[in-house]
């Protein structure tokens, strides 16, 4: 085979240390071959990567050379690694890894592209990287609880299947859940859906009729924009500045407006990372029950906190009538496609025909799945969160380094920085980067208007750390391009 030169190595003890301790009662090189495969299936171990030499390995673990062989192996036959001429063993995810797996922005040729979150070469080095999407990665171990999943399946396999409404131990995992946030919940208030837009879509239909007009904060998640005016519903705009919701601006609005609805993003904004207090959230309440509007609360950063969890409650603690829409897709992985929503009870009936429109239910194992992963804890798994704490401290020192002039504000959770720019080039800059492999979204796509905001850029920080490093002088090269 050709003499390749991998992107990165792993150390014997660096290994080690992921392994654990061995499993007594297996062969050893069995043992050896799945830890290895599995922290190559979970992204531990990154596709393209140099494992440590056979040699090295025995003396790291003590065990004999035969075992080790045996095992590296194993992983060769079943697609986890390749042998390589003067580098050794090299992780590889079977069949490369998948394109696409990003987060949808409707950008209009911005978008998924090659890997993960990038496109990689032979050995491992992007080639491009997608930062248009602010998604984590698999927590470790979720192929292990699929797998669970699994066991419990054929418990379901004799019915037929549909559960519209959500499969009911998701429910009531789900109900629990708030219920232990201070807001008393029973599982005949959740509707399981197929992700936090589709929840949007289902209250939005319930709530509001064609040419009605809606609220939003700009700049705001554009999907959920994009899913009411899909609908026929007109969205207005309030601004939201750096200090996070203006009450008054909202009272205004919702007064000048005649907004019947409001998105409300209150934890960890996206894209600005703002995070409301106990008594904005009050007041916030106050004001669309003034209005006789409704707030459809869009909680899928709720958890997603990363210094130290805040002391707030959810928004439906201070309000009965707010519609809640939750999503693993940020908590858990995205590859879930599941969401939900929390409803008052007088919406439950209306809520449940609404989304039924949309489909019929979202598939069983992954409901039972995301049961589980709830029943352990709804917030970010804590390697995940050690991870993007420190990626998003990295992006900070980074664009320091790079790009002076630029200035984000520190967000204590979330998982995407909201930068404003020396001068107002955002779309310029975009396409700049996508000349160099880096895909960004300019400040325009989270406008609610459709444009402006390009004196911001979002730069979400969930990628790989390796990948953040090889976009982020690119980044500083295209932005030295256009600014002269």
């Amino acid at each position: 085979m050709a003499t390749i030169t991998p992107a990165r190595r792993l150390g014997g003890g660096r290994l080690a240390a992921m392994l654990g301790e061995p499993d007594a009662a297996r062969p050893a090189y069995a043992w050896l071959s799945d830890s290895i495969r599995q922290l190559i299936a979970n992204g531990r171990i990154i596709h393209g990567t140099a494992l440590p030499s056979e040699r090295q390995l025995m003396g790291t673990l003590g065990l004999s050379r035969t075992t080790v062989s045996r095992a590296y192996a194993e992983l060769r036959d079943r697609g986890y690694a390749t042998a390589h001429v003067g580098a050794g063993t090299i992780a590889r995810v079977p069949g490369g890894p998948v394109g696409g797996g990003a987060e949808p922005l409707p950008l209009g040729g911005f978008g998924p592209r090659g890997g993960t979150s990038g496109a990689y070469d032979d050995v491992g080095e992007p080639t491009a990287v997608d930062l248009t999407c602010a998604a984590p990665a698999a927590p470790v171990g979720l192929a292990d609880v699929y797998q669970e999943a699994l066991d419990e399946l054929p418990a379901y396999i004799n019915g037929m299947g549909y559960f519209p409404l959500g499969v009911p131990a998701l429910r009531a995992a789900i109900a629990a859940d708030y219920t232990r946030r201070g807001v008393p919940t029973d599982a005949e208030q959740i509707l399981v859906t197929a992700g936090a837009l589709a929840g949007v879509a289902a209250a939005a239909r319930l709530l509001l009729k064609p040419g009605a007009v809606a609220l939003a904060e700009s700049p705001t998640y554009p999907n959920s924009v994009t899913s009411l005016r899909h609908h026929g519903v007109r969205v207005a705009s309030v601004p939201i500045g750096a200090d996070g919701t203006d009450v008054d601006a909202v009272a205004g609005a919702l007064r000048s407006s005649g907004a019947r609805v409001m998105l409300c993003l209150p934890d960890f904004h996206n894209p600005v990372g703002t995070l409301a207090s106990d008594e904005v959230r009050e007041r916030w309440a106050a004001e669309l029950r003034r209005a006789g509007a409704t707030g459809i609360v869009d909680e899928t950063c709720a958890r997603l906190w990363l210094d130290e969890e805040p002391d707030v409650r959810p928004m439906a603690a201070f309000s009965h009538d707010v519609v809640t829409i939750g999503s693993a897709s940020k908590s858990h992985w995205g590859g879930l496609r599941l969401g939900w929503i929390r409803a008052p009870h007088a919406l439950v009936g209306g809520l449940a025909r609404m989304r039924m429109t949309l489909d019929l239910g979202a598939p069983v194992l992954d409901q039972l799945v995301l049961a589980r992963l709830m029943e352990r804890g709804s917030d970010l798994a804590p390697e995940t969160r050690v991870r993007l704490r420190a990626a998003r401290d990295l992006v900070l020192g980074r664009a320091a380094e790079l790009l002076p002039g630029w200035r984000a504000r520190r967000p204590a959770g979330g998982l995407s920085l909201w930068f404003e720019l020396p001068r107002p080039a955002s779309t310029a800059l975009a396409a700049a980067a996508g000349r160099r492999g880096v895909l960004l979204a300019p400040g325009s796509m989270f406008a609610v208007e459709d444009h402006g905001l390009e004196h911001w850029m979002r730069v979400p920080f969930a990628q790989p750390e390796h990948e953040l490093e090889w976009a982020l002088p690119r980044i500083a090269d295209a932005w030295g391009e256009i600014a002269g």
